[in-house]
């Protein structure tokens, strides 16, 4: 009673004096982009643990750990410079001049407002303890304490009143050891002393040592953001174009059903058959034939494909057969270096941003286990999600995923029972199989309704191209020039590839094509930027 008298009476004194000064943020410097870091010692892992933030030692190594949403550095350039940044922000909080005493116990649902905290020994954490900045989200608060420091069972750190982890700061002197369920708050830097953190703890902060090692076990640990920590955007989404049409498409392959499969988007090949598909239960176009349209899809997608596959990498996860696992990852440009095996559940953190994008690009062909599943939280979606994969892709039964995937050069063979996809299925040569799935295309553009309900022979009434087969010359014939604004005419080939396009002015407009192969040809006309006709054109010599 006498001690929580003592700091009200203390509050009040700091309140009415004209020169207080608040605590102070350090500058971390480069240790502000580490999760786990000793700056002398060994740095490891032992169950499942999910990480955000770089992992590393100047002085050691870091072992034991899967895939980590970082950079793994140890002993180079980049760990060297964190140890200095590191050194300079512990002397900073050391400086600190002390305005709270607490007594060594803290937490048991007490509330603590901003300011520097001082612990002359060994500190314990027990329950509950609140952080409250008063609306003041610059408020900072620091803890030095001069002992050890350790938490009891599933005891909490609570943030209220706009408090940011970023603004707490715990110095330790001693060892830092976090009993399993703690849920901890704050850069916590330990001076000369192992840092420990238990099974099914929580660590929305820092874990790092001046000279100690720093062991994790089965935990769930990320850098805090805010305190103006950039916001992640991830890199530029790749340009889909009329691909975006499409919920299931393959440039050379045919697309096949079996069973009751629902699809939102158009479904189609630019060299092969769609098959299977009831017309019923899909919202868009099945193109069964190759038409115009697909021939625009095939060459849209090779432009995605060359946008993600010439990304530079962030951030390269070591431990392709381990993926999923519920890693968390933030919107930046991932690379898995070889076949990749997704178990269980991979969580997409948009951290608050709704325009973060993430591209995952794997070098070799992709599986998931039955059930596993991509979800999406703080934001995210899933038209900002893309997968470049190089080789054959399948997504076992009962899984849901989000995302658009680019299959280069491989087969989406088995699209298997129950699986549901937001997103779109596109391959650039290979056959695409799905079987009693549900696939929904996100955010398709207005210019697909149109895409949608034509098909080769649909739409025939706005112009006339003849003839057809044609040799050395068509000619296209408006029937209503009034009706078609800024108007054009475009021919690609059976690769996607435009050889033809003109502003059609003239009611009637003759073009030479003598330099065209024989071969088959697609059209589109294009009318204030939508399709308003396509079909198929055969070259004769």
């Amino acid at each position: 009673m006498k001690t929580k008298l003592l700091n009200k009476l203390t509050v009040i004194v700091l309140l009415l004096s004209p020169f207080f000064t608040f605590a102070q943020a350090p500058n971390l410097g480069t240790a502000a982009n580490f999760e786990l870091f000793s700056t002398n010692g060994a740095v490891t892992n032992t169950g499942i643990s999910q990480v955000t933030g770089n992992v590393g030692t100047n002085n050691g190594s870091s072992t034991g750990f899967g895939n980590v949403n970082g950079v793994m550095d140890d002993n180079n350039g980049a760990s060297a410079t964190c140890a200095a940044d590191l050194l300079s922000a512990y002397n900073q909080l050391n400086a600190d001049i002390p305005t709270f005493f607490p007594a060594p116990l803290i937490g048991n649902g007490d509330t603590l407002v901003a300011g520097v905290y001082s612990i002359s020994g060994a500190a314990v954490l027990n329950l509950k303890l609140y952080l409250n900045a008063k609306g003041n989200a610059n408020a900072v608060f620091v803890f030095q304490i001069q002992g050890s420091f350790s938490t009891n069972a599933a005891s909490k750190i609570i943030l209220i009143n706009g408090t940011e982890a970023c603004n707490v700061f715990w110095k330790v002197e001693g060892m830092v050891s976090m009993a399993a369920g703690t849920s901890m708050k704050g850069t916590v830097i330990a001076n000369n002393a192992a840092i420990t953190i238990y099974t099914g703890d929580t660590l929305e902060g820092r874990a790092l040592s001046t000279t100690g090692a720093v062991n994790v076990d089965g935990v769930l640990a990320y850098t805090p953001i805010g305190c103006g920590s950039p916001l992640l955007t991830g890199p530029a989404a790749p340009t889909l174009g009329a691909t975006a049409c499409y919920a299931l498409f393959s440039s050379i392959g045919a697309v096949s059903n079996s069973g009751v499969t629902y699809v939102t988007g158009d479904i189609g090949s630019n060299n092969g058959s769609a098959t299977g598909f009831n017309a019923a239960d899909v919202t868009g176009t099945i193109h069964t034939i190759p038409d115009g349209s697909t021939a625009v899809c095939a060459h849209d997608l090779v432009t995605a494909y060359n946008d993600i596959s010439t990304l530079p990498y962030d951030i390269q996860l070591l431990y392709p057969a381990q993926f999923g696992n519920n890693l968390v990852l933030t919107p930046h440009t991932y690379l898995l270096n070889a076949a990749t095996v997704f178990t269980d559940t991979l969580y997409l953190n948009a951290e608050g941003n709704v325009n973060g994008v993430f591209v995952l690009r794997i070098e070799g062909a992709f599986s998931t286990g039955v059930y596993s599943k991509v979800k999406l939280i703080n934001g995210a979606q899933s038209k900002n999600v893309f997968w470049q994969i190089e080789g054959a892709v399948k997504i076992n039964n009962y899984s849901v995923f989000c995302g658009t995937i680019i299959c280069h050069n491989g087969a989406l063979g088995a699209i298997n029972t129950g699986v549901n996809i937001e997103g779109r299925l596109l391959t650039t040569n290979g056959a695409l199989t799905t079987t009693a799935v549900t696939v929904i295309a996100p955010v398709i553009p207005g210019g697909c309704t149109t895409v949608g309900i034509s098909s080769i022979n649909a739409i025939t009434d706005m112009a006339t191209i003849y003839p057809n087969p044609f040799e050395n010359s068509m000619h296209v014939v408006v029937n209503d020039l009034s009706e078609i604004n800024n108007c054009e005419f475009r021919v690609y080939n059976v690769l996607g590839n435009k050889v033809l396009q003109a502003t059609i002015i003239n009611q009637s407009t003759t073009f030479e094509t003598s330099k065209l192969p024989s071969g088959t040809y697609f059209y589109q006309l294009i009318g204030d930027n939508k399709l308003i006709q396509s079909g198929k054109l055969i070259s004769v010599k």
